[in-house]
């Protein structure tokens, strides 16, 4: 709620590109269950436009993806699935 009592809920409008950064350890199993995920909710997800970077030790790998979000509901179940994913350490 704001400083006048009104409920300040994001609103959003679908169909729309939603980013998703996701971060675990830099491994090929990591960037394929990811891409499995999200395959799982968005068909067409294009895995070629899949943005990734490796932490300055090499260790980690973080993965900014683009969701093709129809609704709350389909993103909520991304995120839900992404922690639920043993290499997964973080998703914004």
């Amino acid at each position: 709620m704001d400083r006048f009592g009104q409920d300040q809920a994001l609103v959003m409008e679908f169909p729309c590109d939603f980013p998703i950064k996701v971060v675990g350890h830099a491994d090929e199993a990591f960037h394929v269950r990811i891409c499995e995920i999200v395959c799982r909710h968005d068909e067409g997800f294009d895995s070629a436009r899949l943005q990734y970077r490796h932490s300055s030790t090499g260790k980690y790998q973080s993965l900014t993806l683009n969701l093709r979000a129809i609704s709350k509901e389909q993103i909520d179940a991304v995120y839900q699935d992404l922690k639920a994913c043993e290499l997964v350490l973080w998703a914004l």
